[in-house]
């Protein structure tokens, strides 16, 4: 289910179990498979995590969940070099890139997925407006041994319409979970 399959009217009251369907998904592939999944979130606060952990049994599939929400956070729990950060924003692609590799690498997870970005509604800039949120997730390489894929994209939610902070919040996390459905769906 992606964010655009959600009304307008819907996402301001999104209900972590509307994630569910998504999370079924994902908890099915990534028990077939032995996997363990990281969250390092900074927009969305620990909101993904928690849509994972709202699904019971859960724990045999979630790792755990980083709320890098300060830029000292992402340093401190990730590992992202602060340099990264004051060069190119918090909410940028080398910083989502780092987060989700600093998730694998502070996590006993095979994948991470992070997200970083405007959820306002203030803090916004010409550059990065308000709903501009950058996506990365990691996942295992194809034979053991390869080094993990590394998936990073941008969205801006603002041009979907969606312009309050529960809406781009709600959409982060429908996006950020249905591409890891999705992509883990076509591995098999």
């Amino acid at each position: 289910m992606s964010a655009s399959e959600l009304t307008k009217q819907e996402l301001p009251a999104l209900d972590l179990s509307a994630l569910e369907p998504v999370l079924t998904i994902i908890s099915a592939q990534l028990l077939r498979r032995g996997w363990m999944l990281a969250t390092a979130e900074s927009c969305t606060g620990g909101l993904i995590a928690a849509a994972c952990t709202e699904l019971a049994g859960s724990s045999q599939w979630f790792e755990r969940g980083f709320v890098s929400y300060s830029n000292a956070a992402k340093t401190e729990l990730l590992g992202v070099d602060a340099a990264l950060i004051a060069r190119h924003g918090a909410v940028s692609e080398p910083v989502v890139r780092a987060m989700a590799r600093g998730a694998l690498m502070h996590a006993h997870a095979q994948l991470s997925l992070a997200v970083t970005g405007v959820a306002g509604p203030s803090g916004g800039s010409a550059d990065k407006p308000v709903g501009t949120v950058w996506f990365g997730w990691c996942l295992p390489g194809a034979t053991t041994g390869q080094p993990p894929l590394l998936h990073s994209e941008v969205r801006h939610f603002a041009a979907d319409g969606l312009t309050t902070r529960a809406q781009i919040r709600a959409a982060t996390a429908q996006h950020a979970l249905g591409w890891l459905a999705g992509r883990l769906a076509a591995l098999d």
